[in-house]
């Protein structure tokens, strides 16, 4: 199943870059993230690592696909056990101030459809001009 999310918000497009570059900081905006072991500082292409959510020492691992700082746009498989989604994310400026960010999700129907609200809320949270806790 593929499915598409966006989010419109307040935050400028260098702000919203620069919260998706450093994998440190995706649980500030991401609420299904407790923390990221990463192999580097920030994304590039091939750069994998493992997310960890709320359930304790339970990971999925990463490994990002296409990386295009120039269109702030990158593409990463996760993997969890046996379930495997492609998430590509890619964010622009918006006329007039702001940004707009665009997460498409293409993976198993019922990973893909447990995934859609909690990506909603993080969406909205990288586009929201405020600093995160």
């Amino acid at each position: 199943m593929r499915l598409n999310l966006h989010a419109d918000g307040e935050a400028a497009i260098a702000l919203v870059w620069d919260r998706c570059l450093y994998p440190q900081q995706w649980s500030q905006w991401a609420p299904q993230i407790r923390r990221v072991d990463c192999e580097a500082e920030t994304l590039d292409l091939g750069v994998t690592g493992t997310v960890y959510g709320v359930v304790p020492n339970l990971g999925a691992t990463f490994e990002v696909l296409e990386f295009d700082p120039s269109n702030h746009r990158w593409l990463w498989d996760v993997v969890a056990g046996p379930v495997k989604m492609r998430l590509e994310h890619s964010s622009v400026e918006r006329i007039g101030g702001g940004s707009s960010t665009t997460l498409t999700a293409d993976g198993p129907v019922g990973a893909v459809l447990t995934y859609a609200p909690v990506a909603r809320i993080s969406l909205e949270s990288l586009v929201r001009p405020t600093k995160l806790t």
